[in-house]
């Protein structure tokens, strides 16, 4: 086998001195290029004339010269156009007298807003004072109850025992304790901000009246579906939540001038404080009550004779505590003097109410408790076969609130002595 052959062609020829490039620059023109140097004339506009407008000048005038009138001149009394009433050249009329009975407005300065406060913002009456007195046979009945405890304890600590129960009257007039007993005691609440949006503005009025610090007292609700309030401890004011939703603000302001009014008098602080000192007495009695249910009813189950011994030896032994200590005897009746002391009491806030401008409206609220009454009458003889449900003789001298028609006929003797003039 043979190779193939191929022609021989001679290879190619490269050139062997590289290609000469030429040496001299190029030449740039030199001259830089030539602007304008005058601006083009501006846009010719319209040039039409602006709008001519009146130049007159108003004519001037001049106020006329005051003169002072010979007599005051008679002004229309159309409602829609007051009359203008110069203030120089003639002195003005006389006021007409105030009536006797106070505007139910507040007299407050409308720029300032200032309120004069009263020199005695709050005290101590008589009815007061009673209730003090007459709480005192159950202060020593207590004392009886709290000695007998410390007799359980060595010999220094009964008298520390019996010191700190005396001493603890002073926690009726401190402000968190007094909302604890109202909480707890009275079943109160701090009134909602919502609330307090109406109850702020009338008790701010009501006090301005009197004289009295507004901040010096809490505003508290009772969830109560009736018309009332309670002055509690001695910096408490509280309104039952349908006073605060049905009442105008007329009568919702009268109610609360009536609470002031017991506190003004120091009925609350008294009421507490002598509440307060009788607990001892009060918790033991009902603690010696309930033993000797028990007992009863224990004796009972053996035998009747085991009962009736048992009741015989339980009135034996409160005859025997009475004898040995008289102010138990006491005890029997400070109830009924109590309660006639309260009704005097409400009389005097009610009147104090009325002194501050709120007799009317007190006498409607009490209006309202008439027909609140005859209601509750009218559905008590129903279910009682028809028959009339009147409160006993022992209940009404029990009752710490004298009648209806005996507090309105009060306010209204009040407001015909307030309208007849002082000779």
């Amino acid at each position: 086998m043979t190779e193939p052959t191929y022609p021989d062609a001679p290879p190619p020829q490269y050139p062997g001195a590289p290609p000469q490039h030429p040496t001299i620059p190029p030449q740039y023109p030199q001259a830089a290029p030539q602007y304008p140097t005058t601006p083009p004339p501006p846009p010719q506009y319209p040039t039409a004339p602006a709008p001519q407008y009146p130049t007159a000048v108003p004519p001037q005038y001049a106020p006329p010269t005051p003169t002072p009138p010979a007599a005051p001149p008679q002004h229309p009394t159309h409602p829609q156009h007051p009359p203008r009433i110069p203030t120089q050249g003639f002195a003005p009329p006389p006021a007409p007298p105030r009536p006797p009975v106070l505007d139910p407005t507040v007299d407050i300065d409308p720029h300032t807003g200032r309120v004069h406060l009263a020199a005695r913002q709050r005290g101590a009456d008589a009815t007061a004072v009673g209730q003090l007195v007459l709480q005192l046979p159950h202060f020593l009945c207590s004392l009886l109850v709290v000695t007998l405890v410390s007799l359980l304890l060595p010999e220094p600590l009964n008298l520390v025992l019996i010191g700190l129960w005396i001493a603890s009257g002073a926690l009726v007039f401190h402000r968190p304790t007094e909302k604890v007993l109202a909480r707890y005691l009275f079943r109160m609440r701090p009134a909602l901000h919502s609330e307090l949006t109406r109850l702020e503005p009338i008790w701010h009025q009501v006090t301005a009246k009197a004289g009295v610090n507004p901040e010096t007292y809490d505003l508290w609700i009772e969830d109560h579906k009736a018309v009332n309030a309670t002055a509690a401890a001695g910096h408490i004011v509280g309104v039952t939540r349908y006073a605060l939703e049905t009442l105008p603000d007329a009568q919702l302001a009268a109610v609360l001038a009536h609470e002031l009014g017991h506190h003004r008098g120091g009925h609350a602080w008294a009421t507490l404080l002598g509440y307060w000192y009788s607990m001892p007495a009060r918790i033991a009695w009902v603690v010696f009550r309930f033993a000797a249910v028990i007992a009863f009813q224990i004796a009972s189950i053996f035998s009747l004779l085991g009962a009736l011994v048992v009741g015989v030896v339980a009135v034996v032994l409160v005859v025997a505590v009475a004898l040995s200590f008289p102010p138990l005897l006491l005890v029997l009746v400070t109830p009924y003097l109590l309660a006639a002391v309260g009704r005097r009491s409400e009389l005097r806030a009610d009147v104090q109410a009325a002194e501050l401008g709120f007799a009317d409206a007190m006498i409607e609220v009490f209006h309202g408790f008439l027909r609140d009454e005859e209601q509750a009458l009218a559905i008590a003889a129903r279910e009682n076969g028809g028959r009339a449900v009147r409160p006993g003789l022992g209940q009404r001298l029990l009752s710490s609130h004298p009648d209806t028609h005996t507090r309105i006929r009060r306010l209204e003797d009040w407001r015909a002595a307030a309208a007849t003039p002082a000779r």
